[in-house]
């Protein structure tokens, strides 16, 4: 059975579709060769045609809308927005200058994971909107970097103070940097100490000795009324090859101060941070804190 459809003129004479009209030939001259229907191309093919070309449309789409993307700022993204989540607005970060010949603490050439940098240049510097803490600045002698031992004892309760003191004059401690800041609007405070050992055998000792705690941390920190708890946020290591940070938050019931604290240990060197506020104290801006703290230091 013939698929092929045909339609009435106003005469009353059917008309296929495709047929074609044409002028008869002389009646002396040769027959007319009539010409091969048109081949039909399977189904298949059209469906793969059709397949192909749209495929070849949703693709430059989809890389028109990925170019989109990746060419504006997140904060032009609603969805990818980070505007206003409470971070804070530091200075661009730069690696330290080593001395000539020197290698940084986690290369191949560096097997002891020595920081040879200047420890001041591994401060993380204050975020604009801050003003200097003025009591590390009179322990640090006239607004330098280096504190006295006493001075990191003081952000731990008293009776945990004396066998630290004695174990980091005993334990090959080098010195101390730090640098204190307070932001003007909302009065967080923030405190970072970095402790240069002379050898990461010492570091780890010492840290292993009086800092670590898997669940809760073994020291108290001033202004803590109970203790800290371990707090994994799945980027502790931030992307920085030989570091390790550990994250501590104060636990309800808390006092007036809510503290948080993190200590970054990195070859010879170990950092503590601590942010402390009135009433209740945001995530946000102590996790990024911590995260460019360990970026420095690696």
């Amino acid at each position: 059975m013939s698929d092929r459809t045909t339609s009435t003129a106003p005469g009353g004479t059917a008309i296929s579709p495709v047929e074609e009209v044409t002028t008869p030939a002389a009646p002396d001259g040769p027959a007319p060769v009539p010409e091969p229907a048109p081949r039909r191309r399977p189904a298949a093919l059209f469906a793969a045609l059709r397949w192909t070309a749209a495929a070849f449309v949703f693709g430059a789409l989809g890389t028109t809308v990925a170019y989109a993307v990746t060419d504006r700022d997140r904060t032009d993204i609603p969805t990818l927005a980070t505007q206003g989540d409470g971070r804070w607005t530091y200075p661009p970060l730069a690696r330290p200058t080593l001395p000539v010949g020197a290698q940084a603490p986690f290369t191949a050439g560096n097997r002891g994971q020595i920081h040879y940098a200047d420890l001041e240049q591994l401060l993380l510097p204050a975020p604009e909107g801050s003003r200097p803490d003025p009591a590390l600045a009179v322990a640090g002698k006239g607004g330098k970097s280096r504190v006295p031992v006493s001075r990191f004892l003081q952000e731990y309760a008293e009776d945990t103070r004396g066998s630290m003191a004695a174990d980091l004059r005993d334990n090959g401690l080098r010195h101390i940097a730090a640098r204190g800041w307070t932001m003007t609007d909302d009065g967080t405070s923030t405190r970072v100490y970095l402790l240069r050992f002379n050898s990461s055998a010492s570091q780890l000792f010492f840290f292993g000795t009086y800092l670590r705690g898997t669940k809760d941390a073994p020291q108290r920190l001033r202004d803590v009324e109970k203790l800290s708890s371990a707090q994994d946020h799945g980027y502790e290591a931030a992307g920085v090859t030989g570091t390790d940070t550990y994250f501590y938050d104060e636990i309800a019931p808390r006092g007036p101060v809510h503290v948080r604290h993190a200590y970054i240990t990195a070859g010879d060197t170990v950092a503590l941070v601590v942010q402390s506020r009135k009433g209740s104290l945001p995530a946000v801006p102590f996790d990024q804190t911590v995260i460019l703290q360990n970026q420095l230091l690696g």
